[in-house]
């Protein structure tokens, strides 16, 4: 009978710690966040309008007419975004959760990790900085910036996303990503750099991180803004590159094919819509021009070398025509034409991205680093235009590679 009521009080005693350890586990489930799963999903660029060289607007060319084939031509998957209604935004098509209001203080890159590492905003704590890919997924393309906050479109959809001009500068709004510049140190190869996206101009760059390249010595930097991400790292913006055997590429990740090598000729712009256009490479004649979030999404971002691109692909290597006279590898356009000057069109560098300090007119330096997105004119000579900003001038080409695009079907 003891042994009985011994058996019968262990019992219950177990039976009490396994609900006083259950209740713990369902608390902890409770309060503790999955990780949003998430896709390699491109979203359309959402440009709608067709422009000349000009940059006036036209009427949508038919096919075989002058400047067919540009993005807005071509309607991908549509942007999707759901609130939260907790200070977050979803990305229904890439799964990444969007802090909504971003951090309007400027801060340099490493102060930057650290305000991600404390923000706890919707009651998540795992919230990071967003890599160049993933955060180029946010760019709206039918910005535009104008002389004042009331008469300018950001690049970014505010339907969704909180977003204010700094009142000082308003082309500055910078956004760090956590993604490096792996190949050398920007502007003058001494300053240490990371990615960011502006969202007023609609350009990529490399930005200062706040310190120098391989040296923990800080620099006096106006540093750049944050909008969080939280979701599966290492999956948004990560290739699957096949090699089909007949001069062209598939990356599995996204559903496109790609031109494996350029034709090793430049092309303004309207012609290199025309090129596209008439392309048969591989049997195929449905090639286009990328548009900017496609060919962006082919930059190899962990490049310690040019170029920038993963080596199953072939780049035709140049002497550039800067002051440096160095060996090095062209710009590649894309059917985007760019918000603030519409007689320019969007390009992404494999190589470098140069431009000249307006305080010393001679040199040029790797300004924003491989894997930068700039404008170049879609036509005339280069001493046509000037492309530079407060501190810099972008040097202009207007003839650019080509490197094809098809959807798998």
């Amino acid at each position: 009978m003891k042994v009985k009521n011994l058996s019968l009080l262990l019992i219950t005693l177990s039976a009490i710690f396994f609900m006083a350890c259950t209740d713990d586990d369902l608390s902890n489930d409770v309060t503790t966040a999955t990780i949003p799963e998430v896709s390699f999903v491109l979203t359309d660029t959402e440009q709608s309008v067709c422009y000349d060289n000009d940059g006036d607007e036209i009427t949508a060319p038919s096919e075989g007419e002058d400047y067919y084939g540009q993005d807005a031509q071509f309607t991908g998957t549509e942007m999707s975004y759901t609130n939260n209604g907790d200070g977050t935004i979803t990305d229904n098509n890439t799964g990444l959760m969007w802090q909504q209001t971003p951090n309007y203080n400027r801060m340099d890159y490493y102060d930057a990790l650290d305000y991600v590492d404390a923000l706890n905003t919707g009651d998540y704590d795992d919230w990071r900085l967003p890599t160049i890919k993933e955060l180029y997924s946010l760019l709206y393309s039918d910005g535009s910036l104008g002389t004042t906050s009331s008469t300018s479109i950001p690049y970014l959809n505010t339907d969704y996303f909180d977003f204010e001009y700094d009142e000082h500068m308003m082309y500055a709004a910078q956004y760090w990503s956590s993604t490096k510049y792996l190949i050398e140190g920007i502007q003058d190869n001494a300053k240490e750099g990371a990615f960011g996206m502006n969202f007023a101009d609609g350009h990529i760059k490399a930005y200062e991180t706040g310190m120098y390249f391989g040296s923990t010595t800080t620099i006096d930097v106006p540093g750049c803004f944050v909008r969080a991400v939280r979701g599966e790292e290492n999956v948004y913006g990560v290739n699957d590159f096949v090699d089909n055997g007949d001069g062209t590429v598939t990356d599995n990740s996204t559903g496109l094919m790609w031109q494996q090598a350029d034709d090793g000729n430049t092309y303004n712009w309207k012609d290199a819509l025309a090129y596209a256009y008439n392309s048969e490479l591989a049997g195929y004649t449905d090639w286009r021009l990328p548009n900017t979030k496609e060919l962006q999404s082919i930059v190899d971002y962990d490049a310690t070398s040019f170029p920038a691109i993963d080596d199953i692909f072939t780049c035709t290597e140049i002497i550039d025509e800067t002051a440096n006279g160095t060996n090095g590898y062209g710009w590649y356009w894309t059917g985007t034409t760019h918000g603030d000057f519409k007689y320019a069109a969007n390009y992404v560098c494999f190589g470098a991205a140069w431009s000249k300090d307006n305080s010393d007119a001679t040199v040029y330096y790797d300004w924003h680093g491989a894997g930068a997105q700039r404008a170049d004119p879609k036509s005339g000579v280069p001493s046509d235009y000037d492309m530079s900003s407060i501190n810099a001038t972008d040097l202009v080409r207007i003839t650019n590679f080509v490197r094809l695009v098809r959807d798998v079907n």
